[in-house]
């Protein structure tokens, strides 16, 4: 009798035993489970999330809940992502001017931000314009001469990086002192501030977001702001592994009087 009940009962320990390393076993799975996900959210957490409403030209934002605004803001910066430019010769233009417009910009009380100005003026086309328009602040001939710059047929000054840039500092500080607010400030710079003004009194408006202006001139400062994005976070803006970014870094980093002086 005792051998009949034997072997059932041997089975039956055998299952205890079993179900217990398991029993003991489960939780730490469930456990080490836990703590990955936890670890996962904590890393996400950490990472700050980029939102338009971050964007900024000289530390004037955004409105904030203009759904146009953010919709036209999205739209530009998407046609400055690398799939649409792919090229790195933003970079290497950044990597060239900056060190000599930074310092230029900084000694006239001008926002660093200006310095993407060229950028978007003759860095994404170059040449002249239709308007007769040229050199590196893509400055008119009259104007030109108005802030110094010999323009003629033998000398055009507009492409000596300095001196158009000395040039483009005071005309920017001159605009500064009429509009108050450089997002105004770099509508003028392209559409004249004689018509500024009037567009200012004819929609009783002063914030550049929310005039009506045209097709050019209401999109400079988004582009502005595009520009300075992918600038200054190009792998959020897909320009990975960019040898002219790194480039641009490096001088970035380095001593910017003793590269401006070699610059001219």
């Amino acid at each position: 009798m005792l051998k009949k009940h034997l072997i059932p009962l041997t089975v039956i320990l055998g299952l205890l035993l079993m179900a217990k390393v398991f029993a003991y076993k489960l939780p730490t799975k469930v456990e080490n489970l836990k703590k990955d996900n936890y670890t996962k959210i904590k890393k996400e957490a950490d990472e700050p999330v980029f939102s338009i409403a971050q964007l900024e030209f000289a530390e004037e934002t955004l409105p904030i809940g203009d759904d146009k605004v953010t919709q036209k803001m999205e739209k530009t910066l998407a046609s400055f992502s690398y799939q649409n430019l792919q090229t790195n010769r933003l970079h290497k233009k950044a990597a060239e001017w900056f060190p000599v417009v930074e310092p230029i910009l900084a000694a006239y009380g001008i926002p660093n931000d200006f310095k993407y100005l060229p950028l978007v003026e003759s860095g994404l086309r170059g040449g002249v314009s239709p308007k007769g328009a040229a050199g590196f602040w893509q400055f008119m001939p009259g104007t030109a001469r108005m802030y110094g710059l010999k323009v003629n047929k033998k000398v055009d000054e507009r492409y000596n990086l300095k001196k158009s840039t000395i040039a483009a500092a005071k005309y920017i500080s001159e605009l500064y002192d009429i509009f108050e607010s450089w997002t105004l400030v770099a509508a003028a710079y392209n559409v004249g501030d004689g018509h500024m003004r009037r567009q200012i009194s004819k929609q009783k408006q002063d914030n550049y977001f929310k005039m009506k202006l045209n097709r050019e001139t209401g999109a400079y400062v988004y582009k502005l702001m595009s520009m300075k994005e992918i600038l200054e976070n190009p792998l959020r803006n897909g320009y990975k592994n960019q040898k002219a970014f790194l480039a641009y870094k490096k001088v970035e980093d380095a001593d910017a009087t003793s590269v401006a002086t070699t610059i001219e």
